[in-house]
């Protein structure tokens, strides 16, 4: 079945003919870890999530390669690390597991790879070096920066121009600059930075620019040339016009990311999320609220993916109906092993397939699958997944815990053992059942359900 995307970059729907069928790439932007993830967040999680499993579904697994990276140097996570006057490496610690925690409750797959920024200094400055070396960056008040103008193809990805940037400037412009739209590559350090935050660099102490670091991870395990970048639409700009001027300039001759998707914007009762207007939603506020993590996961897919999403009530009730009712349709089936979804199949689910190739036609997929047997419905489930439980701890939670303390025991002789990779796959299979571990100090573990 052939896979068509849009390509953000063309604004074209495109057929998808990845470079390599047997090396299938992909690089979506992670998160920075110094907070929750809120609803947008999550959207953008759960879209590439499900990109992801079609990918592996139409080349098999083996032949994709999934890379999501995680931004563990900031000034933000630096301003949050002050307030709460602890290590920058104690709060991206927990933020990264939280994350984690609060995707698994959503059903998300772990992706290929999960590099982090600070693990990734060195190939940031051999990037930054190149960019120098052929005049398209500079060195000036302690800063890298890239000259905006040395790359004839910038605001290509947003179609904006460079004379836009300057007519559409509306704050001061750094007087070191050459031009208002150079950013920064290298920054240098501040007066009492944590060290855990700077870095040596040929420049002097300091932190990498934001921009530099996906364009260093993506090349690091995909290669020069790779096919699928994804991430939000706000992203677009500046962040990703700034990789790809970045990238194809260190490495000439390079198209760096073939093609380019972006996944819409989500509003909260028709409003921009903010916190200052008191809409800011997070996953874990959902959850504590008694929200199952298929419920968020389905009503964030229950939009064209590249189009606008708005979270209302109305939005998660209907999708807790409709989890209701295909939770009642076969649970003889549920209580048994998932089918896969690449059993024999009848013409609906063929649909499905086809919906999904066209561009994550998501809506016409879901429709689809009000119609589709018990079976095939499954199989649908699974791919978008959801209808991954047990019915009845779907409509009345597992009374027995018997199960749940068995395996917290085994996580606890795993890390005794000192055998952590174990222990984390214990923690991670406990939490995509919406169990949340608390390791306390004298050795034991409280676990409570999302």
């Amino acid at each position: 079945m052939t896979l068509f995307l849009h390509n953000t970059l063309t604004r074209k729907k495109e057929e998808f003919k990845p470079l390599d069928a047997k090396n299938v790439r992909m690089y979506v932007c992670g998160p920075t870890v110094y907070d929750r993830p809120h609803l947008g967040n999550a959207r953008s999680v759960v879209v590439y999530d499900v990109l992801y499993r079609l990918l592996c579904h139409l080349y098999g697994k083996e032949h994709v390669t999934y890379v999501r990276n995680i931004t563990d140097v900031d000034d933000k996570i630096n301003a949050a690390a002050k307030a709460n006057d602890e290590p920058i490496s104690a709060l991206t610690k927990r933020f990264e597991q939280w994350f984690h925690d609060d995707m698994a409750a959503l059903n998300v797959i772990l992706p290929s790879r999960e590099p982090r920024a600070t693990q990734h200094i060195p190939q940031m400055i051999e990037m930054i070096e190149r960019l120098i070396a052929g005049g398209h960056a500079y060195v000036a008040a302690g800063h890298a920066l890239f000259a905006v103008t040395s790359y004839k193809d910038y605001g290509a990805l947003s179609h904006r121009k460079l004379d836009e940037l300057i007519a559409g400037h509306r704050v001061e412009v750094e007087s070191y600059k050459k031009h208002p739209g150079d950013f920064v590559l290298w920054k240098p350090a501040e007066p009492g930075d944590d060290a855990s935050s700077v870095f040596d660099s040929p420049w002097g102490r300091g932190r990498p620019g934001w921009h530099i670091e996906c364009s260093a991870m993506s090349i690091e395990y995909l290669g020069e040339n790779f096919d699928i970048h994804g991430g939000g639409a706000d992203l677009m700009f500046p962040h990703h016009e700034n990789e790809i001027a970045q990238s194809r300039c260190a490495l000439p001759g390079s198209h760096f990311a073939k093609t380019w998707v972006h996944n819409g914007f989500l509003t909260v009762n028709g409003e921009k999320m903010s916190k200052s207007l008191g809409n800011f939603v997070t996953v874990r506020d959902l959850l504590d609220e008694g929200v199952k993590g298929e419920v968020i996961r389905f009503a964030l897919l229950s939009a064209k993916y590249n189009e606008p999403l708005d979270w209302n009530e109305k939005l998660v009730h209907d999708a807790k109906l409709t989890l209701d009712r295909w939770y009642r349709v076969a649970p003889h089936l549920l209580r048994g092993p998932v089918p896969d979804p690449v059993i024999r199949r009848g013409d609906t689910m063929n649909g499905f397939f086809a919906a999904l190739s066209d561009d994550l036609n998501l809506p016409k997929a879901i429709s689809l699958m009000h119609e589709a047997p018990p079976q095939e419905l499954l199989a649908m489930g699974r791919m978008l997944g959801i209808l991954q439980q047990d019915p009845e701890r779907w409509f009345k939670g597992v009374n027995d815990t018997k199960p749940i303390e068995e395996l917290i025991n085994k996580r606890i002789a795993a890390k005794k053992a000192k055998n952590f990779a174990e222990a984390d796959r214990i923690r991670k299979e406990l939490a995509g059942q919406g169990i949340i571990l608390e390791d306390r100090p004298d050795g034991t573990t409280n676990w409570r359900r999302t």
